[in-house]
């Protein structure tokens, strides 16, 4: 495929290839229609022909060439298979799309400091597994790291001390950032300031902007409570913006999806079992 791509890459190639379409052709003449030397003609169809893209045959004293078609046609539905992927219903390139129409919208309406306050964002999601269970997701850094991000990102570093007044660091890099070579997607610090065991847990969140000020403060309650059946929890989140600067509307463009995408990737976790998270154990660092 490689192959392919670099020899059709060329327009002069390109150019041949639509020639050869219509009917196959001499050197001569594709030299003429295309209107390029004859020398120049030959090396571009030696090159199309070594990628399995046309053949030739000797009529007397021409060499005549032709199109093969189905280097072409898989090619064609290898491009097509792409643009399914990246076009599926619900996926990546659907939350960009929708991110970017979030994004303009706040950026205009960020016009001066205060712009968000008092914004609030409601999410719920009926989980699989009893409270304790949720809560030790909500609390154990190591089985926050797993989830507590939207789904082109991952926790790169992780502090979340359960206890009123404790210190809470996140820091996160593209999902396909293995080295951590690539840019710091996000970095945010806060604290924990109200626990109640297994059913509400309340803390404060600011994203840092690049020079290390504050773009926003994220009041994040949340509240747990076993469903009717007994098995799992309904878990019922509060998200709420203090301080926002200008700089944060980027920030706040992401919320509802990205907080959304967090949640249902816990919801994901919860529900494939088994749960074995009896022997984790806190961690204050997750790399």
């Amino acid at each position: 495929m490689e192959a392919l791509l670099t020899a059709l890459a060329d327009p002069a190639r390109w150019r041949l290839v639509s020639l050869l379409a219509e009917r196959p052709r001499p050197v001569g003449v594709l030299a003429q229609l295309s209107g390029a030397r004859q020398p120049q003609t030959t090396k571009h169809l030696q090159t199309l022909e070594r990628a399995g893209i046309v053949t030739s045959q000797r009529t007397g004293q021409r060499r005549v060439y032709a199109l093969r078609p189905e280097p072409l046609r898989e090619l064609a539905a290898a491009l097509g298979r792409l643009a399914d992927t990246a076009d599926q219903a619900g996926g990546a390139r659907e939350t960009y799309d929708r991110y970017g129409l979030s994004l303009h919208a706040e950026r205009l309406a960020a016009e001066e400091p205060g712009w968000a306050d008092g914004r609030t964002f409601r999410f719920h999601r009926s989980l699989m597994g009893h409270p304790e269970l949720v809560w030790r997701h909500l609390t154990d850094t190591s089985l926050l790291a797993r989830w507590w991000t939207p789904d082109d990102l991952r926790v790169s570093e992780l502090v979340f001390e359960a206890r009123p007044g404790g210190r809470i660091v996140q820091q996160y890099r593209d999902a396909d950032d293995a080295d951590g070579s690539d840019l710091v997607a996000g970095h945010a610090e806060g604290t924990v300031e109200e626990v109640r065991l297994h059913e509400h847990l309340a803390y404060r969140l600011s994203p840092l902007l690049p020079d290390g000020s504050l773009a926003f403060t994220a009041h994040v309650d949340l509240g747990l409570r076993p469903t009717g059946t007994g098995t799992g929890t309904d878990l019922d989140v509060l998200f709420r913006v203090s301080d926002s600067t200008v700089e944060s509307a980027d920030f706040i463009a992401g919320i509802e999806i990205g907080f959304g995408q967090s949640i249902d990737r816990l919801a994901a976790i919860l529900a494939a079992g088994p749960h074995d998270t009896e022997h984790h154990t806190d961690t204050r660092s997750t790399k």
